[in-house]
């Protein structure tokens, strides 16, 4: 199944791109944007001009340049000679009346031969006078006395493209020939229905191409539930599956945006073989650069992302399998890697999008330096403003080097304590054990208390009852820590011999004897509770119950007056009543 979607990604990857070849040509024959000069650079009217394009039936067929006064004038001059002469040769039936010639001759003006006013407009080659003159293109239709001039090619239009008159006005008869020819053509029976078959054909294929990713899509999905549903310990394990999550993400977004081209450009290409709809796709590609631009910047940006946290999850995993390291300290560097691959996609994410906007602004031609200047002085402002933002950046800044905590450690801050579900440079969240997320602001934070740090201690006040005899309670309670630190499947929890200390304290229990038993990073509670059950087995089996709360109140009792001399004793005996 993984070869198939292999397959699949790879076909629609190089069928894309075909598309994507395929209507270049469109794109390159509508009106583009008008370009704004940036500081620094000379103004279009100041060097060659402006230009403009010169279409057929929405097919841009060349482009002729002049000054911003006079190219409007001279574009519409040509453009309507144009149109004048394509409705008679549309209209001729024969063949032999119909064959199109384009001619170019030199314009006869020696006096008019200057050299080009600057070295910018200059070539490699050096100009002659056959070189600089202008050349006149005439349209004209055999067996017929039809010769219409249609426009004279100068030097600012070879220097639109970098190219010699005579150059120029061989590719613009070129393209007048090429694209007459072709809509001659689409008026003829054959030519529609040549047409007809090649928009099922286009419409057939992109169906197809759609379903096939569709099933790839799918597949995708399934997999990343997969990865979703898995549960694994080693912090290793969940990188490798974050890695290969991200992976699959960015081969779906691919493959949507694949979808999506697939769907837009045979649509184009259906409206671009017909003449009467050409000029829909010319309209639809024109409005559509400045989004297009946008959507292509922001697929970049997110692609880019989801790549950086593969990297990440990558060197993370490689730093977590460090075999030299001993199992406690293994376990707090996967803790803390985790932490620091959290805290690092966050920063990236924020800088990979800024980058993005910046780039999509500076593509459609929107000068970004007021805007990063004015970026910086918000930024000032905002500094001065919210000055507790960046107290709590800093210090969850030094959280993080310093190790303080991490994802996954319990803490006790003030009054509240928890395990760490999230850090970032600005706020903690801790989840208590109530359940209840707790969010802490980092510069809130200082004095913490790391209840999981490297290792645990379960700390037990085991009561004994005071009529009971101590040395024997001491020696069930040790032998109860040797039997639990033998078992196996508490032995890998607990680190060290439990430790009986002794007698801690007298209380209205009874005598509190106090035991240590060093564990593993948060399974102190686990410990405990299976301790305190297997001491209370322990008890009951020698005789020695859980000694409940007692209380004695002692008080004296005042005897009555005597009768013979009418004074009374007070007896300072005491009563004990319990």
């Amino acid at each position: 199944m993984l070869n198939i979607i292999r397959f699949l990604v790879s076909a629609l990857s190089g069928l894309a791109l075909a598309f994507s070849l395929s209507i270049f040509p469109i794109s390159g024959q509508i009106p583009t944007l008008p370009s704004f000069p940036t500081p620094g650079q000379v103004s279009p009217e100041a060097d060659s001009g402006v230009s403009r394009c010169i279409d057929l039936e929405g097919r841009c067929l060349f482009r002729v340049a002049g000054t911003q006064k006079e190219i409007s004038d001279r574009a519409s001059e040509i453009q309507n000679r144009l149109l004048e002469f394509s409705e008679t040769y549309f209209a001729i039936e024969t063949e032999q009346d119909a064959a199109l010639e384009v001619e170019i001759e030199p314009v006869d003006m020696p006096s008019a031969i200057t050299q080009p006013e600057s070295e910018d407009s200059q070539t490699d080659f050096t100009p002659t006078e056959q070189d600089l003159r202008p050349r006149n293109i005439y349209l004209s239709l055999a067996n017929t006395e039809q010769r219409v001039r249609l426009m004279s090619v100068t030097s600012q239009d070879a220097n639109l493209v970098d190219q010699t008159i005579e150059t120029r006005a061989k590719k613009i008869a070129e393209s007048l020939k090429a694209g007459l020819t072709e809509a001659k053509d689409a008026r003829q029976p054959e030519g529609f229905i040549r047409r007809i078959r090649n928009a099922i054909a286009i419409a057939f294929g992109s169906i197809l191409l759609i379903l096939a990713s569709r099933l790839a899509i799918k597949s995708l999905q399934r997999s990343k539930q997969k990865l979703d549903r898995s549960s694994k310990e080693h912090m290793t394990t969940k990188l490798s599956e974050q890695q290969a999550w991200n992976l699959k993400e960015i081969q779906e977004r691919l493959l949507q945006v694949a979808e999506f081209a697939i769907g837009a450009g045979g649509i184009l290409l259906i409206l671009d073989l017909f003449p009467a709809t050409r000029p829909v796709a010319s309209f639809i590609i024109y409005i559509a650069q400045i989004p297009v631009r946008f959507f292509v910047i922001g697929v970049i940006t997110y692609i880019i992302i989801r790549v950086s946290f593969v990297l990440i999850d990558h060197f993370t995993s490689v730093l977590t399998t460090n075999y030299l390291l001993t199992p406690d300290a293994n376990l707090r560097l996967q803790m803390r890697v985790s932490t620091i691959s959290g805290v690092s996609k966050g920063i990236l994410t924020v800088i990979w999008c800024i980058v993005g906007i910046f780039t999509a602004l500076s593509w459609i031609e929107i000068d970004i330096s007021p805007l990063l200047a004015g970026a910086g002085i918000i930024g000032l402002g905002l500094s001065f403003a919210s000055q507790n933002l960046i107290k709590d950046a800093l210090n969850g800044f030094f959280i993080i080097l310093e190790d303080q905590y991490a994802v996954g450690d319990v803490i006790s801050v003030g009054d509240v304590a928890g395990l760490v579900e999230d850090i970032n440079l600005r706020i903690t969240r801790l989840r208590d054990a109530e359940g209840r997320l707790v969010t802490i602001p980092n510069s809130e934070i200082s004095i913490v208390a790391n209840l999981s740090s490297n290792w645990s201690r379960a700390n037990l006040a085991i009561p004994v009852g005071y009529h009971q005899d101590i040395d024997k309670a001491l020696k069930l309670i040790a032998e109860v820590g040797e039997k639990m630190y033998a078992d196996p499947h508490w032995h890998k929890l607990i680190l060290e011999p439990p430790l009986t200390l002794g007698v801690d304290d007298f209380e209205h229990r009874g005598l509190l004897v106090r035991v240590w038993i060093k564990t593993q990073p948060m399974k102190q509670w686990d410990v405990s509770r299976e301790f305190r059950r297997r001491i209370k087995n322990a008890f009951d089996e020698g005789g020695m119950p859980i000694p409940v709360a007692q209380q004695e109140i002692w008080f004296n009792q005042i005897p009555p007056k005597s009768e013979s001399n009418g004074h009374s004793d007070t007896s300072d005996s005491p009563t004990l009543i319990g």
